[in-house]
C-alpha cells in the first residue's frame, strides 16, 4: 500500500479557490490511480476525481470544470486545485490510491487512504 498525507484544506468563501495536496510514499507511485474523494456530514463518501498511471484524468460531473487534479511523479505528489467553490462542496477530503489503470470511481476500489482534510465553503 502507499501512505497518504493531505494538506491544504481550510475556510473559504463561495467562489473562492483552494489547492489541496497529498503526498505518497511507500510503493511504486508511477503505477497507481491517484485520486480525491470526499465525504459531507451525513453523506456517503463520494468520487471526486482521479489520475490513472497512463496520465488519464476522470472527474465527477459535479466537479468537472471547476475542480483540475494533477500529478508529479518527481515528488510523489499529487494535487487538487478547486475553483469557483460552492457550498456544496463543503466535506472532507480524502486522497485515495490504487495499483493499476482501469477508472474506478467506487470508494472500494481504492486500497489505500489519507487521514482527510477539511474544506468549508460559506456562502
Amino acid at each position: 500500500q502507499v501512505q497518504l498525507v493531505e494538506s491544504g484544506g481550510g475556510l473559504v468563501q463561495a467562489g473562492g479557490s483552494l489547492r489541496l495536496s497529498c503526498a505518497a510514499s511507500g510503493r511504486t507511485f508511477g503505477t497507481y490511480i491517484m485520486g480525491w474523494f470526499r465525504q459531507a456530514p451525513g453523506k456517503e463518501r463520494e468520487f471526486v476525481a482521479a489520475f490513472t498511471s497512463d496520465r488519464i484524468t476522470y472527474y465527477a460531473n459535479s466537479v468537472k470544470g471547476r475542480f483540475t487534479i494533477s500529478r508529479d511523479n518527481a515528488k510523489d505528489t499529487v494535487y487538487l486545485q478547486m475553483n469557483s467553490l460552492k457550498p456544496e462542496d463543503t466535506a472532507v477530503y480524502y486522497c485515495v490510491s490504487t495499483p493499476g489503470v482501469v477508472r474506478y470511481t467506487a470508494a472500494n476500489k481504492f486500497n489505500s487512504w489519507g487521514q482527510g482534510t477539511q474544506v468549508t465553503v460559506s456562502s
